[in-house]
């Protein structure tokens, strides 16, 4: 039986946006109890070695050591050996040394928008299962960590048809001078805003424009302000963008957890993966990718985003367990 990894971001769901919305706050001893849950859920269904990304809380050695105590624990548990920087470095480093691995055939995320994208910067041919522990959550779901522990068994066991459970997911790709500088899996936001500062971004009035990969009026964050107009799902082979505080119409849209507000939403325009939207900036500003400022422009300087289907691998975890199911993965 292959291996799998999990990676569980501690810093997820503690943002800025907490002081400002009413999101929900999954500390770091639900995010162990999540990885006990994947660990013996997947265990039960044959995985024989869990390898965990280092982090700051010691999530790893902490659920090898409860489920060691109380006589639990049937694989084995590897902590990643690498250098910790205690930032999303850790999230990309990790990622990648999964990746690269041989062992491991299927990666579990703990997080939100925010730490996969940081995963999908290292991940190409690695399916992944994610979780949602952070405060912008339209690319991970809800879901119990049993249930994703015993599907990521099932895909790690390469025993089936993965076409039928998994998705190649889109992205945003933000080229400088023909360079590919960084990436986004659900929305890119254009700020005049002049400082990274905290990360997070909230402030509406700063917004200049949204470009998204799927939108829905059912998703919390920047990407709904697209989907109460225009509903883009995953499968769709493009993407669309629209400018803020502009336009004849209002809408209100759920930009943060218990937060509706009315905003004005110009008519949102395709982006198929052929097409390229140019920016030249008018002044200084800041480009947030998927909930994060991490991209600094200057005045007059030019960015190109192109919308493709060059992300992870994405697996659709009802279907994978229903795929192992109709080929008796359950049965003794």
């Amino acid at each position: 039986m292959a291996s799998i990894g999990i990676i569980a971001n501690p810093a997820s769901g503690k943002d800025i946006r907490r002081l400002v919305s009413h999101a929900t706050v999954i500390d770091n001893n639900e995010k162990i109890n999540i990885v006990e849950r994947i660990v013996l859920g997947a265990q039960a269904l044959g995985v024989k070695k869990v390898f965990v990304m280092p982090d700051s809380y010691n999530m790893g050695y902490r659920v090898e050591d409860k489920l060691n105590s109380c006589n639990e624990l049937k694989c084995e548990i590897n902590v990643v050996n690498m250098q910790r920087f205690d930032g999303m470095e850790d999230t990309v480093k990790a990622a990648d040394y999964m990746e690269k691995s041989n062992e491991i055939k299927c990666i579990i995320t703990l997080g939100g928008d925010g730490t996969n994208r940081a995963v999908a910067k290292s991940i190409k041919n690695t399916p992944i299962i994610t979780i949602s522990t952070g405060t912008n959550n339209v690319y991970p779901t809800m879901l119990e960590g049993t249930i994703a522990g015993m599907a990521a068994a099932a895909v790690a066991s390469g025993r089936f048809d993965e076409s039928k459970y998994k998705i190649k997911d889109k992205r945003i790709e933000i080229y400088k001078d023909e360079e590919l500088i960084d990436i986004a899996l659900i929305d890119a936001v254009i700020s005049n805003d002049v400082f990274i500062g905290s990360k997070a971004i909230w402030n509406m009035d700063t917004i200049e424009k949204i470009i998204v990969t799927r939108s829905h009026p059912a998703s919390i964050g920047f990407s709904s302000l697209v989907g109460c107009k225009e509903i883009i799902y995953p499968e769709d082979d493009f993407g669309a963008y629209v400018d803020i505080n502009s336009g004849n119409e209002k809408i209100k849209a759920p930009i943060a957890a218990g937060v509706v507000e009315s905003i004005q939403v110009s008519e949102p325009v395709i982006l198929g993966f052929n097409d390229e939207y140019e920016f030249i900036a008018e002044d200084r500003g800041i480009i947030a990718l998927d909930g994060e400022r991490e991209v600094e422009f200057s005045k007059d300087q030019k960015l190109v985003f192109k919308i493709r289907r060059t992300g992870p691998f994405h697996v659709d975890v009802i279907k994978a367990l229903e795929v192992a199911q109709l080929n008796g993965f359950f049965k003794l």
